[in-house]
């Protein structure tokens, strides 16, 4: 395809002992699978014995191996633009399994019987939305019907193995089509099964004549630029999470979805976390979702609030979130214009968002403030008055202090 490979795999008729033989720094790191790592230089190869699986108990790994011939080994691989052999030395491609063909209409389909394939390896389920989407090629029909029959087996991979196809698929520009393979394959119902309730949950046709709370959260993903964080992609997909838990209807007719944001702030971080995702992608994922809600009222916010929610870490994938939130529904920007407009205006503050600030509690307590809860009180209030532009140095700060504090409740 033209595409520089992110690495190399070799296949060879030498068997293991003899590659490590060939190749003395090296390591048998899948002996028991005909499998060998040659290090040279900074490069690693991953060299594999042509073989013969066994059969396959877990849906993962065969129970044995026996070393065969490039062709054999070519039919126990997944898919048929997969299973291409490259002949360095006499500058050939070995095709058992007719996979330039399938290459040639980019179709995706799986060498020989699609339901033992995926039987073999039940990620592989996964692996053809995720060539589907990133190469954007057809699923051959056999091969889907075989997808559509065995996505329930999905479950019996690990969380890990499941979590890393799921980023490939949505951190790929081409990710709206992965979503709605996953949907139509059965799949999603599997591995996410909270986004299918979304479907038929309606909202107000007021803020969203899009439709249903799982049209908005397609359309978002549509929206979004070609290279995300998983923590913004991740927020787009759980960012409406709850609205069918809190879904009512006033006696008027409106509906409406109180607390939406805080319950799907929490169903966001037990998901993520049973897709065994680390912190730093959890974290500002469930505090995209908690704040999402925050954004209507940035212009009513005196500027002390507004600079402290602008200078939270993850705030520029939020302002992508709003951003898309309100594209694919309202198409109000008022707010996210508001606040690139104070960007640019506290820009050119010399000063940080959030300065150092002006004292510290120890000053306080030498006072004679006695410490407690209202030390604390006293510096939030202090540092409220620095951020509006009112105090602007330690001494105005504690000339401040000494004039107030007795009236602090």
């Amino acid at each position: 395809m033209g595409k520089e490979p992110k690495d190399y795999d070799i296949a060879t008729s030498a068997r293991p002992d003899e590659v490590q033989r060939l190749f003395p720094k090296s390591f048998a790191v899948g002996a028991h699978f005909g499998v060998i790592l040659v290090r040279e230089g900074q490069h690693s190869f991953e060299i594999a014995t042509f073989r013969n699986d066994g059969e396959y108990a877990d849906g993962r790994r065969p129970e044995s191996v026996t070393f065969t011939t490039a062709e054999e080994d070519a039919h126990r691989r997944d898919f048929t633009v997969n299973g291409l052999f490259y002949d360095p030395i006499n500058d050939e491609v070995l095709d058992y399994v007719g996979g330039r063909q399938d290459l040639a209409r980019q179709v995706l389909r799986a060498i020989g019987d699609p339901r033992k394939r995926f039987e073999e390896d039940h990620l592989r389920l996964l692996r053809a939305v995720r060539f589907a989407t990133v190469l954007g090629f057809e699923i051959e029909p056999g091969t889907w019907a075989a997808m559509l029959e065995m996505a329930p087996k999905i479950t019996s991979i690990s969380a890990e193995r499941i979590r890393e196809e799921l980023s490939r698929i949505l951190l790929h520009p081409n990710r709206v089509r992965g979503f709605d393979l996953l949907v139509s394959s059965g799949l999603m119902a599997s591995v996410l099964p909270e986004i299918l309730v979304l479907q038929g949950c309606e909202q107000p046709p007021q803020f969203h004549p899009e439709g249903d709370v799982f049209i908005h959260t397609r359309i978002m993903l549509g929206l979004l630029p070609e290279q995300v964080s998983l923590s913004l992609v991740w927020s787009v997909l759980l960012h409406d999470i709850a609205k069918p838990a809190t879904f009512s209807r006033d006696p008027d007719g409106r509906i409406r979805f109180n607390g939406h944001d805080k319950l799907g702030a929490e169903m966001a971080e037990e998901i993520l976390r049973r897709l065994k995702y680390p912190n730093d992608v959890i974290e500002p994922t469930v505090e995209a979702v908690a704040n999402h809600m925050v954004f209507k009222d940035v212009q009513k916010m005196r500027i002390s609030r507004l600079k402290r929610f602008m200078a939270r870490p993850g705030f520029e994938d939020e302002m992508e979130l709003h951003r898309v939130d309100c594209q694919s529904s309202n198409g109000f920007s008022d707010n996210y214009d508001f606040i690139r407009q104070k960007q640019e205006e506290f820009g050119h503050d010399p000063l940080p968002l959030i300065p150092k600030p002006l004292i510290n509690g120890h000053e306080l307590m030498s006072l004679g403030i006695p410490k407690g809860p209202q030390v604390g009180e006293l510096l939030t209030a202090v540092q409220n008055l620095q951020l509006e532009g009112v105090l602007t140095s330690s001494e105005e700060a504690m000339a401040w202090v000494k004039e107030n504090w007795k009236s602090t409740p």
